[in-house]
């Protein structure tokens, strides 16, 4: 039995129930997909859920306002992936009056999909023979045919590329695709796969060799950067607070924070005398309390985030030269926020409105 139709075989026996598994309509598939970039099937799951509920049809998600995408999408990080969500939603409702792209091709032209997720839309729903390629085939595939070409290069992307085209099942695309995706995520693990009762393994090359544990290679990332992020949490008169919206296109784009000074000194003297926090506060009485005293790291792709909160106490809103910025307390669990910030309001403001 050639390769495609052991692994067919293998999944038909052991694929796990999914609620995207049930259906071929491209709405839900493209949600699924997009959801699951970079993000695990038991985190991703209720994500799904929340977002077929809230939006059950493309001209839903379209209507919607961008921070109830934002704050559904919450804890999942990469919100751009969300951003693009919305903008293809609007472009497919308003422009192609809710119908999908059907190939490969086309699906390759919306905003946040690449080659793995029109590879998948056009398989699963439409039974277009384009094999997808993700961390998991890379991983099954390198083991597979021994191969030791890092797959984070362009000739690894290449090359990768072209092994998975040729090995594709023509006869069910849809099913191979899942199969071996199914495959890697299962039976050929990242660590401590199941070899001894791999249907792959009188085959299996790394197996023969003994170099499964190193397939596949991958080249170092780049040098994380460090940054010292220091906020300030206003609470005034134990009733209101401060929060303001990213702008710009770092991290966190068009979700909330608290206010933010980036400085490696995190001393209240340097807090305290930061042109943030004097064009904040006028000459007025005010506590400030170090929340945390050893940095929260929070740890991103390609920076680390080493984070601290201020409590700034106030019993006279007069103080803040922003006032039309405050909110009420109670209100603040409502905005969309980076997941950093949002672990810190369900511990500090839950405490606060309970006790106040």
């Amino acid at each position: 039995m050639k390769f495609s139709k052991k692994l067919i075989t293998w999944y038909l026996q052991n694929k796990r129930a999914m609620p995207w598994r049930e259906t071929k309509n491209p709405y839900h598939i493209w949600l699924s997909e997009i959801i699951l970039q970079q993000t695990r099937v038991a985190q991703g799951l209720p994500y799904y859920l929340s977002f077929t509920k809230a939006f059950p049809t493309v001209f839903d998600l379209a209507k919607a306002e961008e921070e109830k995408v934002l704050k559904l999408w919450q804890g999942l990080g990469y919100y751009s992936r969300a951003r693009n969500l919305h903008a293809t939603a609007k472009y497919i409702a308003e422009e192609l009056n809710g119908v999908f792209p059907s190939n490969y091709k086309e699906l390759l032209t919306l905003k946040g999909v690449g080659d793995y997720t029109a590879s998948a839309i056009a398989s699963i729903c439409y039974n277009e023979a384009v094999p997808v390629v993700d961390g998991n085939v890379y991983r099954v595939l390198s083991r597979y045919f021994n191969i030791d070409t890092p797959i984070n290069t362009p000739k690894g992307v290449k090359e990768f590329k072209e092994l998975a085209i040729e090995l594709m099942d023509h006869e069910e695309p849809d099913a191979y695709n899942q199969a071996i995706m199914e495959f890697g995520a299962l039976q050929c693990k990242p660590k401590s796969p199941y070899c001894i009762i791999c249907p792959l393994n009188d085959s299996c090359m790394a197996l023969k060799k003994g170099t499964v544990d190193q397939l596949p290679v991958k080249l170092k990332k780049t040098k994380i950067k460090k940054r010292y992020f220091n906020y300030i949490i206003p609470v005034i008169n134990d009733t209101y607070t401060i929060i303001n919206q990213r702008t710009g296109n770092g991290i966190w784009q068009g979700l909330y924070e608290f206010p933010l000074i980036e400085s490696e000194k995190t001393d209240i003297d340097t807090i305290a005398s930061h042109s943030l926090f004097t064009k904040m506060i006028k000459d007025k009485p005010y506590d400030i309390i170090p929340h945390n005293n050893e940095p929260i790291v929070h740890k991103l792709s390609h920076q680390h985030l080493y984070t601290r909160f201020f409590i700034l106490k106030i019993d006279d809103e007069s103080v803040f030269e922003a006032s039309e910025e405050m909110i009420l307390m109670r209100d603040v669990h409502s905005y969309p926020v980076p997941i950093l910030i949002g672990n810190f309001i369900d511990s500090f403001f839950s405490k606060e409105l309970t006790s106040s």
